[in-house]
């Protein structure tokens, strides 16, 4: 079946994805006007880069007021280190292992290491349903205005079913936050105009063309990630306070977390002048932990590319107006592909069971009425990054780290050791094999692919700088 008609099917319900009494009676049951989306995803922000996660030092007015508006998740995980892997699981509902979009694209390469990586896909493939495909069925209009880095030409926004993409190619980071930008999508604005600005004023005319229509926009932004480039006014303005604090004193970084600031700002109140506020779900969210070398996730453990929890542990907010318990909190578990199911349910939808997603709706935890039964949250990272070739796995208080160079594992109560500074698998080697086997046992499920022992495996290079992989 070609790309073509596949979205034809698709959008007629005959697919499987929703089958035509399934619509029907999801429609009949809906009250009112469907609700519209905003995801907002930022790129390498840490969890405690907030003021509503405990940051001091970075201002974050208009988030934090997001966060008293709706609830606010404390163990809200990616599924992945780094980015690619993160953004492809929201869209899909689908653990990276599942997907083999395992690294962020194209990842790096040691010639050299011990092991070497799997033949993994650079790209979303077709065959993959977006949530933008998903909800199109019932009457959504959708865009992707920001990153995306889910593969070439072929594989983006558009070719995944979004009716606009707005800078969305193959990079995972500007060529400069100031225009000219070169990214293609993006014609150059005014000189010195300001990308995360640029974005916001693409997301708000998106949101009036279409205040009429059910929507769902999807609003990845480039920053926080490097180059670190921010406006001039804001940078000033965080010299001046010269507060110091560990890792948390960069002036260049705080401003860019300001400007996402802005952008949450000026959205909400857009959606406020229109009339539509009480019938849009806010999403609040970032792909991966913070760069360790540009922020602080203390108490958590490291930074992106980590499979520790400044690696993985995210900021999470949703605001769902007249459901959601408006300053609420959420400690239980959560992970990236839970994203694809609570959209659907929140849509009055139902994924076919055939396109297997592994995440479970979060509907019953907004709205304090129920948990979600799940056994355990799961990583796999086969790739050499700031980290080694390692999986992980999170059960109750419990989390376990794999290494596959050597087998070695670590294990953490994040009850009691939420900085993961206190490693228990030598004491307690029952429970460090009890989890290592259900690791085993998840990735033999979905398909995980394994590192290899490296032919060219030389000790003496193997530590050298990586290389990009060509894609």
């Amino acid at each position: 079946m070609n790309r073509r008609t596949f979205l034809r099917r698709a959008t007629l319900g005959s697919l499987g994805l929703f089958s035509a009494s399934r619509f029907a009676k999801a429609a009949e049951s809906a009250s009112g006007p469907r609700l519209n989306f905003v995801f907002f995803l930022i790129d390498d922000l840490g969890q405690r880069d907030l003021g509503c996660y405990g940051s001091t030092v970075y201002e974050t007015p208009h988030i934090d007021k997001l966060a008293s508006q709706g609830m606010r998740f404390t163990d809200g995980y990616a599924a992945c280190p780094v980015c690619s892997p993160t953004r492809a699981s929201i869209l899909t509902g689908k653990y990276p292992a599942r997907l083999h979009l395992t690294d962020w694209i194209a990842g790096h390469k040691r010639p050299n290491a011990k092991l070497a990586v799997p033949d993994w896909t650079m790209y979303l493939r077709h065959e993959e349903v977006t949530l933008a495909e998903a909800l199109k069925p019932a009457g959504y209009v959708s865009a992707s205005i920001g990153k995306w880095h889910l593969g070439g030409p072929d594989y983006r926004p558009e070719a995944q079913g979004f009716d606009l993409n707005v800078g969305g190619d193959h990079r995972g980071q500007p060529p400069s936050y100031f225009d000219p930008y070169k990214i293609p999508g993006i014609p150059d604005g005014k000189p010195g105009e300001y990308l995360s600005d640029r974005l916001t004023d693409e997301a708000l005319k998106f949101i009036e063309a279409n205040k009429s229509k059910p929507f769902f926009l999807y609003l990845p932004h480039y920053a926080v990630h490097t180059p670190l480039q921010a406006k001039k006014d804001l940078t000033e303005k965080y010299l001046a306070k010269g507060r110091p604090a560990k890792g948390q004193n960069g002036a260049t970084y705080a401003a860019m977390v300001a400007s996402v600031d802005e952008s949450v700002g000026r959205v909400m109140a857009k959606l406020d002048e229109l009339g539509i506020a009480d019938r849009t779900v806010v999403f609040f969210m970032s792909d991966n932990g913070g760069l360790a070398s540009v922020t602080s996730n203390a108490p958590l453990r490291a930074g992106k590319g980590t499979l520790y929890e400044g690696g993985v542990r995210e900021p999470w907010i949703v605001k769902w107006p007249g459901v959601v318990k408006p300053g609420s909190t959420c400690s239980v578990p959560v992970i990236s592909t839970d994203f694809f199911p609570t959209i659907l349910e929140m849509a009055g939808l139902k994924a076919d069971p055939k396109q297997a997603p592994d995440g479970l709706s979060t509907v019953p935890l907004l709205k304090q009425t129920g948990t979600i039964e799940r056994e355990a949250l799961y990583w796999h990272y086969p790739h050499y990054h700031i980290t080694l070739p390692g999986g992980a796995i999170r059960c109750g208080d419990w989390k376990l780290i794999e290494y596959f160079e050597d087998g070695k594992l670590e294990l953490y109560n994040l009850k009691d050791d939420l900085s993961e500074t206190i490693d228990l698998a030598a004491k307690m080697p029952e429970k460090a094999a009890e989890l290592r086997k259900k690791l085993d046992d998840w990735r033999k499920a979905v398909g995980a692919q394994m590192p290899t022992p490296n032919p060219n495996y030389d000790q003496k290079r193997a530590s050298g700088a990586p290389t990009k992989a060509k894609k």
